[in-house]
């Protein structure tokens, strides 16, 4: 435990990416089996271990710290594992629980074969024998979300590099494997074959696009390219193989369980397909805000099914019947994909048309429509490009939509987690619905009414960061646990990709990806947009 204490505390402390990657490269090589399987998986897809920690904790550090003390240091840190390993207070005359070791894999095998009722108590036990590092360690391992700046993706990255193996070999056969992943080291260090998924689902790393940019274009010719619509869902990949399917995001995240009719749907095919995962009603793509609410559930209730229906609209084959399509020029399997599509007929699903043109100006004809039609843009794809993962130059563009942008102004602040833990980083902001009465005082008047209309907690630069922070503190007028409302004088320049409407936003709006694009000191918090401003921007008949 004490070397996976030290990796996460180096791995929380470290901003470079490449540092990360030496970190992790140097522990996944040093460590032994099983253990350094456990902490992979740990970083990847979780253990599978199903503690309510949120339940049990706060019950834990009961006797050694006020509840009410509790909430407010943890609001304060940001961190339930920080605050926990911050303020335990071992107990000698604890009852030993049913392990004394603190080794990963003894670790892992106590808390899976442990009952409900034994949960606690040994939970106690291994953090009473745990210094600070140790039990912020524990609670990571076993919390299922280690959030110490590394990504599932970035945990493979190491893993290829430390054995000078392609990521994508790795990521072709990562779901086919158990953990600790023996196998799989076992094959990078010489020791066996490589692991051979059958015909278990697997996922293939996705090919993705490069923005098109203004020096692209005299480099393009349309007659080798074909065009298709870039929809507002998220990627993902169905893959089906003997009566199991799986259903992968674009980063290889086993989202299958939160949606359960597509899986139903393809069960029984043999192909992997590429497409985008959408909310859909009688035919309309709805808006991205809906099918937000089914994404990151592991469990989906019957009224969810309902009134958020799933659909993947279908942009590419990569494999059929066994046989692998990806060395393929696009446009055969784009050929094979409508020929597979018209007899099989999978229920929830649709090819995503092409859209002819002939000179890029059609294009741009169409692309300028491509907001109010609800679309996020075009796709360009050269005919006779394979699918490669990654994303390889001159074979695929985006051609997305230009972002929109509202003067807001900031409501309230919270404190960031992580390294931002110790700065107000996470903002919400508002737009008036009713304009200050005196549009050229710097303060707005008390006939202004400000309503949220989202929250950000990008866009901005570390030095940025201290600024807001320094104004936050100087400018609350109250406080709700670890939020504080701010006084209504500072504009921010809000970027977004779309408006839609939101029954859950008190101003009926919601923003598509939001981030900071300026921080406008120089603007007066009465000239801030209006709510009927944003209206204007929604689509027609939002």
């Amino acid at each position: 435990m004490q070397s996976f204490a030290r990796l996460l505390d180096q791995l929380a402390t470290t901003p470079s990416r490449n540092r990360k990657l030496v970190l992790l490269s140097h522990y996944l090589t040093s460590t032994p089996d099983p253990d350094r399987g456990y902490a992979l998986a740990a970083l990847t897809d979780g253990l599978g271990l199903s503690i309510p920690l949120r339940r049990i904790l706060p019950d834990l550090i009961a006797g050694s710290i006020d509840p009410d003390l509790y909430r407010m240091s943890r609001d304060y840190v940001g961190d339930t594992a920080e605050t926990v390993s911050l303020l335990w207070q071992p107990r000698a005359a604890r009852h030993p629980g049913p392990i004394r070791s603190t080794r990963l894999a003894d670790v892992v095998d106590a808390f899976t074969a442990a009952d409900q009722k034994q949960v606690p108590l040994l939970l106690a036990a291994l953090l009473d024998d745990l210094d600070i590092s140790g039990r912020f360690a524990l609670l990571k391992l076993i919390g299922g979300a280690p959030r110490v700046g590394v990504s599932a993706r970035l945990a493979k990255t190491a893993l290829a590099e430390a054995y000078g193996t392609p990521v994508a070999d790795i990521e072709e056969i990562w779901h086919a494997l158990d953990r600790p992943y023996l196998a799989l080291f076992d094959w990078l260090e010489g020791r066996g074959p490589r692991p051979d998924p059958g015909r278990r689902p697997v996922f293939r790393p996705m090919m993705l696009a490069h923005p098109v940019e203004a020096e692209d274009w005299p480099g393009l010719a349309p007659a080798s390219l074909l065009a298709e619509w870039k929809w507002d869902g998220i990627r993902v990949q169905a893959s089906a193989r003997a009566g199991e399917m799986r259903l992968f995001s674009r980063t290889g995240d086993d989202i299958s369980a939160a949606f359960p009719e597509i899986a139903s749907a393809f069960l029984g095919r043999d192909c992997i397909a590429d497409g985008e995962l959408l909310v859909m009603r009688d035919g309309v793509v709805a808006p991205f805000n809906d099918l937000q609410q089914r994404l990151n559930r592991r469990t989906v209730s019957l009224r969810m099914l309902r009134d958020y229906p799933a659909h993947v609209r279908l942009y590419d084959l990569l494999e059929l019947d066994g046989e692998d399509l990806r060395p393929l020029p696009f446009e055969e399997r784009r050929r094979r994909l409508e020929d597979w599509h018209a007899r099989a007929a999978p229920a929830l699903t649709d090819v995503s048309p092409l859209v002819p043109f002939a000179a890029f100006a059609d294009l741009e004809a169409l692309w300028s429509g491509a907001r109010a039609a609800g679309i996020e843009g075009l796709m360009l794809k050269e005919r006779a490009s394979p699918y490669l993962g990654g994303r390889p130059k001159g074979h695929w563009w985006k051609w997305k939509r230009s972002a929109q942008t509202l003067d807001c102004v900031l409501m309230y602040a919270q404190r960031g987690s992580g390294k931002r833990s110790s700065f107000y980083s996470d903002y919400t902001f508002g737009l008036w619905r009713q304009a200050p009465a005196a549009a050229e005082a710097r303060e707005p008047a008390a006939a202004g009414e400000l309503v949220p209309v989202g929250k950000a907690y990008s866009g901005f630069t570390d030095a940025e960061l201290r600024e807001l922070d320094k104004f936050i503190r100087n400018n609350t007028t109250d406080r709700f646990g670890p939020v504080r409302a701010v006084r209504p004088a500072l504009v921010l320049e809000v970027a977004f990709d779309a408006l839609q409407r939101s029954s859950r936003h008190k101003s009926g709006l919601a923003m598509r990806f939001p981030r900071i694009a300026r921080i406008r000191w120089d603007k007066p918090a009465a000239e801030a947009d209006t709510l009927e401003a944003a209206v204007k921007l929604l689509p027609e008949g939002a």
